[in-house]
């Protein structure tokens, strides 16, 4: 009990920078100790020298990483055991900020251009108007937060800083922007599109405002919509109000159509992205169903007997109508001629 007990305290975790020389030390033992070393419960093939209790590797890289333990010479008693880690200080950040609530607030997100290869925390810092504002991070995505305006329609700009920290190094990335700048609402939702019956050029394209606008009366949007026949590569456009339906007038008859709209505060921000498409073709009119002018015998066509394969049936001979003749006249043919003898 007591040897895990000294075991588990003893462990550490050691970081270090890739292609850095990297020296482990076995615990406090004196320089002229002689120790050997495994990783991961093997022999250390990677390129490293011995000096007394501490091991040496040169230019290490992401294959150093490993479970390092060092046992006293010559009974080989365990001495110590340490994490080793090889990453990257942090570099340059990426950071972009966005409304898709206003005017209730908005978010930042953020990621690295480089990876670290090892734990990695962010620090945010959100000041307006000479003021440090609340920061809530968001509980789904580890590189996103959220601030609530604390104004609307303010003059004063927003400034953003994000920094990344780990155990080699940190960096920061500041950013500023206008709360103009940012509103972008997510794009419209339920995007229908149906055929108008009798009208063969028309399609009835309605839609709903995003979820995610809290006030859409107080803030109205407008929309941009795009549609196109998939046989066609170009789309046409048309921008509307603040109305949530439109009819297609122009469409080609019996193709199919492709169909997108996006949002927009009517005053200040961007677009949004396009909602998901809509594939719609306009109405087209029923074909006539087709008659048969054929009258068949139901008796004939329920005896005709099916042929056992595609070959030509053999026909019976017919009766002939001279034939049929024959048969009637013949008794008075024999009374004629034996009339004839007498």
């Amino acid at each position: 009990g007591q040897l895990l007990l000294f075991f588990k305290c003893s462990q550490k975790t050691q970081y270090e920078r890739m292609g850095s020389d990297v020296t482990m030390q076995c615990g406090s033992l004196d320089n002229d100790a002689s120790v050997s070393w495994k990783v991961n419960g093997t022999d250390v093939k990677a390129q490293h020298r011995l000096e007394g209790p501490r091991l040496i590797l040169t230019q290490v890289n992401l294959s150093h990483n490993g479970l390092y333990s060092c046992f006293q010479n010559p009974h080989g008693e365990r001495r110590d055991t340490i994490f080793l880690h090889i990453g990257i200080p942090p570099r340059e950040l990426t950071v972009n900020c966005r409304s898709n609530t206003y005017p209730k607030g908005f978010y930042c997100s953020w990621h690295q251009l480089h990876a670290t290869y090892i734990p990695t925390t962010f620090e945010v810092d959100v000041q307006h108007d000479q003021r440090s504002l609340e920061v809530q991070k968001d509980s789904v995505h580890k590189n996103r937060c959220h601030v609530l305006f604390p104004e609307v329609f303010s003059s004063f700009p927003y400034k953003v800083n994000v920094t990344a920290v780990n155990a080699l190094g940190k960096a920061s990335t500041t950013i500023s922007f206008e709360e103009s700048s940012i509103v972008k609402p997510d794009p419209p939702e339920r995007v229908t599109a149906t055929p108008i019956r009798f009208n063969p050029r028309r399609l009835e394209v309605s839609w709903h405002s995003p979820s995610t606008w809290p006030d859409i009366d107080s803030f109205p949007l407008k929309y941009f919509l795009r549609y196109r026949p998939l046989i066609r590569e170009q789309w046409q456009h048309v921008e509307l109000s603040d109305s949530t339906s439109h009819t297609i007038t122009d469409a080609y008859a019996g193709k199919e159509y492709i169909i997108q709209v996006a949002a927009k505060d009517t005053e200040i921000g961007t677009w949004s992205d396009w909602s998901v498409a809509v594939h719609a073709t306009p109405w087209i009119e029923d074909p006539l169903p087709i008659t048969s002018t054929t009258e068949v015998d139901p008796i004939e066509t329920t005896t005709s007997p099916i042929p056992s394969s595609n070959a030509p049936q053999k026909a019976e001979p017919p009766v002939g109508r001279a034939a049929r003749l024959l048969t009637f006249f013949s008794p008075l043919l024999l009374g004629m001629l034996l009339l004839f003898m007498w």
